[in-house]
């Protein structure tokens, strides 16, 4: 077994290397290790930044009527990037979790579709779909997406499969070994991954010679997050090379990451939870001092983009995000290990001239937990008919029990959208059974006891 730093991580890029992990990515992980070994943390300390304030631009709300001329062609050299390459661990999930039900049967997956195939018949604009999956999610999801023939523009794939690297026993920094269960032994590199997955897949090259020079990136579980000429246009306008949407945090939020200015040297940075001490965390959740919940939802130019990389190698530089696990899920006695990740969101600091934009709410609808999901299932959530979502605000905050954790069990006990319209908070702490048409009106709480709610049941 490996004894130092340097054999460990000969090993490890071997081990990549023999799996068929691109250059850039291997190159990136190298640069983790090597600052991982040298002791960083990826710590970003409150008293090293401040709140963006007066650098955030804020967005319109848009009017009904045709989109402007420019934006529709700025709309027209757009091709969308979904991050799709999540299980829904967090929800007891162990396939896409873009496949999940949303709305009268379909998934994230097929409203995100039928969302891009609205725009693309409304505006007469070519607006490719690109989907980064992991290995654990793309034959599921290219099974589900073999429903839309129409999809693909020309030759231009629909899907590129992001990365995968070593994890790292917190002992020694060596690649593990886990002959039980080898996939355990490797791990996803983070969103970040997704700069260096379209170089050395090609498809940053192809996409360029196609004549398409902007990116829309978001995460497949945020339906907010549809095709919008009149973001495209922004972002043409601004000539910026990289560009971050932000929105006004509620509580439902507060621990998701946000963009602050570095004072070192006045950049702007991401900060997310993993990076922020257990201490300062209520710095971290201060709304007050930090309004803004970066949505992942990002802009890029593909030519600046693809200049950046080729100056910098492939490595980007990123900042470390290290997570610390066991190496089995299921057996908390397993050996520790490390998980080098980066953030997309991060490139932000990467960019001159990158820009933040505030937009409306209804951009960031995110479903990270059971919570979420049954807010985005309940009647607070109206549905355009191009499959655009529209949440009341303020939204209702619900919390939901240990019960609710997993989607099995959630499903079992709230099989029907909840009436929320009229609802400020839903905390739910025991093991309740819902029936059909339950409607909240104000702040409720249902105690640890339990029980069933009846059908019609209004709670008060």
């Amino acid at each position: 077994m490996p004894t130092t730093p340097e054999e460990a991580l000969a090993a490890a890029l071997a081990k990549m290397s023999d799996a068929g992990v691109g250059p850039s990515a291997r190159a990136i992980f190298a640069a983790n290790f090597e600052a991982l070994a040298a002791g960083s943390t990826g710590m970003i300390r409150e008293a090293d930044v401040e709140p963006v304030g007066a650098a955030a631009e804020t967005m319109g709300t848009s009017t009904p009527g045709p989109a402007d001329p420019a934006d529709l062609e700025a709309l027209s050299r757009t091709v969308l990037i979904r991050l799709n390459g999540g299980l829904g661990t967090s929800m007891g999930m162990d396939r896409a979790k873009s496949l999940l039900p949303v709305r009268d049967g379909l998934s994230f997956l097929d409203i995100i579709v039928r969302q891009v195939l609205a725009a693309r018949s409304a505006y007469d604009v070519p607006l490719p779909l690109l989907f980064m999956h992991s290995f654990a999610t793309r034959a599921d999801c290219l099974e589900a997406l073999a429903r839309y023939p129409e999809l693909p523009v020309g030759d231009l794939p629909v899907d590129m499969v992001q990365s995968q690297e070593p994890r790292l026993l917190q002992s020694d920094l060596s690649p593990v070994e886990w002959p039980d269960n080898p996939a355990l032994e490797w791990c996803p590199p983070g969103h970040g991954d997704l700069y260096p997955t379209l170089l050395d897949s090609g498809i940053l090259d192809q996409l360029i010679e196609a004549g398409f020079r902007y990116a829309s990136v978001s995460n497949s579980d945020n339906l907010g997050c549809g095709p919008s000429p009149a973001l495209a246009g922004w972002f043409a306008r601004s000539g910026a090379p990289y560009a971050a949407e932000v929105t006004a945090r509620t509580p439902m939020d507060l621990k998701g990451g946000h963009i602050v200015r570095r004072r070192a040297d006045g950049r702007l940075i991401l900060r997310e939870t993993a990076q922020t001490a257990p201490e300062e965390m209520q710095f971290f959740t201060d709304a007050a001092r930090h309004p803004h919940a970066h949505t992942n939802n990002l802009w890029f130019d593909l030519v600046a983009l693809k200049d950046k990389l080729t100056e910098t190698g492939g490595v980007f530089g990123l900042p470390l995000i290290r997570n610390a696990k066991v190496v089995d899920p299921a057996d908390p006695t397993s050996p520790a290990v490390y998980q080098l990740e980066s953030a997309m969101g991060a490139a932000i600091e990467v960019f001159d001239g990158a820009r933040v934009i505030v937009v409306p709410r209804d951009r960031f609808i995110p479903v990270k937990t059971t919570n979420e999901l049954a807010l985005l299932r309940s009647d607070v959530v109206t549905w355009d008919q191009a499959l655009t979502p529209s949440v009341r605000q303020p939204a209702p905050v619900v919390t939901l029990g240990p019960a609710y954790e997993r989607v099995g069990e959630f499903e079992a006990r709230m099989p029907h959208g909840l009436g929320l319209r009229s609802a400020d908070s839903l905390t739910v702490l025991g093991d309740w059974h819902f029936g059909r048409d339950v409607v909240v009106v104000g702040d409720v709480e249902l105690d640890a006891d339990g029980g069933t709610i009846s059908d019609g049941t209004t709670l008060s």
